[in-house]
């Protein structure tokens, strides 16, 4: 292992490599403004949209690469608002940095704290020590982290369809379906999933967690919105307390029993992070009407089974993590140092942050090959991205995202409904997807629109 946190190791050490002043505003300028323009904790449309018409993505990973070709394997170090800042520059240093978290790399950093207390205080993410462990145990059990297959999923796989179809009962009506209709059943699903059908129509609570996580966009530069807190969280109590046993509250409660973790106070970042489910649902299927070839394979693999029961749809859980490798919807995953760190000889300070740039990991060709700008969803069934220590679509390590299996079952099945009986066609202003060709390093999902149309065999038997 190349990190170590002994005194005696570190006390003739040198420090990392420091970048140039104009290279740090470089680094500002072309990873972290656009990330805060989009909104890290809950998406800003306008901001996204702003970030694809600039091509910020696309500048992020040539400075990454620049970076790279100046100053070596790196990590480079770079001080930014007073903080001590470490960049890490190839993708064996990803998987070191993740592999050894919490320890001495916590996931709990000064920025995520800022932001994510303000609708998650006892979250397991922003945790540390016995807390963390606690909550981390709990989320484990109660999202079934091991499982393909959820142990609620026969009520995911119901509550599911019934929302997609009644989604598409009113795309039908129109022929058009776009985000904001995708969103609002895409949020009524998850509150059922999450809550149990009472919570179903409650907005006023997802509007609640949006004001907090809107502020939480701002990290520690906003102050707590304390009464908005209490009011969403009194919410959340309320159904959780009422939630039955087949949803991901009752799974949660169960597990419960034998752990001192608040529970509750778990359930707002499922909550928070359903959110990107949803971004990365319709990204794939936009990605999927693009490439007829693998359209045909996602449309053959639920043509041959039962959709109503749970099935685990290894292409569309492929394409589904294709397209968060090709557009990250954690762009910035962070770490920071719980003590005096050595790396290769080098001092690394306690408290530093260490920032890792997936959208240059999962796109650059020095990391991704071949595949790096395209759709390539069969990297993730034939080996090739277990091999890449650089793809991190759910993180990786102790700190990889407990629901990732619980996600892509969510995602795959609303996959599968939504291509069940309907044939799909982007149309503007969907940003332009060239069809089996290079891929352009920002989708902005908001715009997206697609002209919808039944089916040959559904139209024949409606």
């Amino acid at each position: 292992m190349p990190w170590s946190t002994t005194p005696e190791q570190t006390a003739d050490a040198r420090a990392l490599p420091s970048a140039s002043g104009a290279d740090t505003a470089r680094v500002v300028a072309h990873l972290l403004l656009p990330a805060v323009v989009g909104g890290v904790i809950r998406r800003r449309p306008a901001g996204v949209a702003l970030t694809e018409r600039l091509h910020w993505d696309q500048r992020g990973i040539q400075t990454m690469a620049r970076l790279r070709a100046t100053y070596g394997n790196g990590p480079l170090l770079l001080r930014i608002a007073g903080r001590s800042v470490a960049l890490p520059l190839i993708p064996e240093d990803v998987r070191t940095i993740l592999d050894q978290t919490p320890l001495p790399f916590s996931p709990a950093t000064w920025e995520k704290k800022g932001a994510l207390s303000q609708f998650q205080p006892h979250g397991s993410l922003i945790s540390t020590g016995r807390h963390r462990t606690e909550r981390r145990k709990l989320n484990e059990a109660a999202l079934d982290m091991a499982q393909p297959l959820h142990r609620i999923a026969p009520a995911l796989v119901a509550t599911v369809r019934q929302e997609a179809r009644a989604l598409l009962r009113q795309v039908d009506r129109t022929g058009e379906l776009t985000w904001d209709e995708f969103g609002a059943a895409w949020r009524r699903t998850v509150r059922r999933l999450v809550l149990g059908d009472a919570a179903r129509d409650d907005d006023t609570l997802t509007e609640l967690l949006n004001r907090l996580r809107a502020a939480g966009n701002w990290s520690v530069l906003l102050p707590r919105r304390r009464q908005t807190r209490d009011d969403f969280l009194r919410r959340l109590r309320q159904h959780a307390d009422a939630a039955g046993p087949e949803t991901l509250a009752g799974a949660l409660i169960e597990q419960s029993a034998l752990s001192r973790a608040d529970a509750v106070g778990q359930i707002p970042h499922w909550l928070f992070a359903y959110d990107a489910a949803a971004i990365t649902t319709l990204r794939a299927l936009a990605l999927l009407t693009t490439h007829p070839d693998q359209e045909a394979r996602a449309r053959s693999e639920i043509g041959t089974q039962d959709l109503s029961q749970p099935r685990t749809l290894p292409f569309l859980r492929a394409c589904a993590l294709e397209a968060v490798r090709l557009w990250p919807t954690t762009p910035l995953l962070l770490r920071e140092t719980t003590g005096v760190t050595e790396w290769r000889g080098d001092t690394v300070a306690e408290n530093t942050t260490f920032l890792i740039y997936t959208p240059y990991f999962h796109r650059a060709e020095a990391t991704a090959g071949a595949y790096a700008d395209r759709f390539a969803p069969d990297i993730w069934l034939d080996g090739q991205a277990r091999e890449n220590p650089a793809l991190v679509p759910f993180s990786a390590g102790p700190g990889e995202c407990p629901g990732q299996n619980l996600v892509l079952l969510t995602v795959s099945t609303w996959l599968g409904v939504l291509l069940e009986e309907h044939l799909y066609q982007a149309s503007p202003p969907t940003p332009r997807l060239r069809r089996n060709g290079t891929l352009p390093a920002e989708f902005n999902p908001f715009s997206l629109r697609f002209d919808v149309r039944p089916t040959a065999a559904a139209a024949a038997s409606a």
